[in-house]
């Protein structure tokens, strides 16, 4: 049985405080878009874990897919099975590929072995595996808050416009940028600014982390600088980066050689 994970952009992120547990609270918005892995398992005489595409850091056994499949196994008399991903999703690009790929294999399960979980018994399980995996069991558009592993459904199709994504060749690390943000409460949440016409999101809506991350990384600065120039009505960071985002009303003409990195079109 094959699946297909997405990946999903910020549309917007604003780190509010820092929690007594080392966490911060944040809001944001999730949104899904079309830059998809691809995910198989079969029954085998035994677990284990295959991967092609992207070459994916780590040991296999940190993977979420092999630790969504030790959590069900806690529940479930689950058999052994081979799991193969094709990773084509960025890594460390702020995209929830591995999240995604992690809530898709609980859904895998679910179908495959007929464990009969719905959707909030399928969340319960994700959220155990990371903050934004829940968000991929529903994969629609949501208001994210609290650590970002609260979810309320908002209304927000951007299907007549075009989404670009460039994945600039730097590596931002989760703790370098949390490191360079100053929590601050908000005037107008992100729950009201989305329901802007998308005209007016760049005058509106911001991600915190791009303060610190372009200041060290000028190339993404200057990644969100070309969409601009090239014509986009909003261009953001996604999470804390490293690619950057494009909404267009028009596919817009841009080459690799305009960036020196990976661009997915009409995403």
């Amino acid at each position: 049985m094959i699946s297909f994970p997405n990946a999903k952009i910020n549309i917007g992120l604003n780190v509010i405080e820092r929690r007594p547990d080392g966490y911060h609270n944040l809001e944001t918005i999730f949104y899904p878009i079309k830059i998809n892995d691809a995910l198989e398992i079969i029954k085998a005489d035994k677990l284990s874990f295959e991967s092609s595409g992207l070459e994916i850091p780590g040991r296999v056994e940190d993977n979420l897919c092999i630790k969504g499949y030790h959590l069900l196994k806690k529940h479930f008399d689950l058999p052994p099975v081979k799991i193969h991903l094709h990773k084509h999703i960025p890594i460390g690009a702020g995209l929830g590929g591995g999240s995604a790929d992690a809530a898709f294999f609980i859904r895998l399960l679910n179908d495959y072995f007929s464990l009969g979980l719905n959707d909030d018994r399928m969340i319960g399980y994700s959220r155990q595996l990371g903050a934004d995996c829940a968000f991929f069991i529903k994969n629609k558009p949501v208001f994210a808050f609290d650590k970002g592993d609260e979810f309320e459904p908002i209304k927000l199709d951007l299907s007549a416009y075009k989404i670009v994504l460039v994945m600039p060749p730097v590596h931002v690390s989760t703790g370098e940028a949390y490191g360079g943000v100053k929590p601050a409460p908000v005037k107008t949440s992100l729950m009201e600014l989305i329901q802007l016409p998308v005209t007016e999101w760049k005058q509106h809506i911001k991600n915190d982390f791009e303060i610190s991350v372009f200041k060290n990384h000028p190339m993404i600065r200057g990644v969100k600088a070309a969409l601009y120039e090239a014509g986009a009505i909003y261009a953001s960071m996604s999470g804390s980066g490293a690619s950057v985002f494009g909404i267009f009303s028009e596919t817009p003409d841009l080459k690799i050689s305009d960036f020196g990195c990976s661009i997915f079109r009409n995403c």
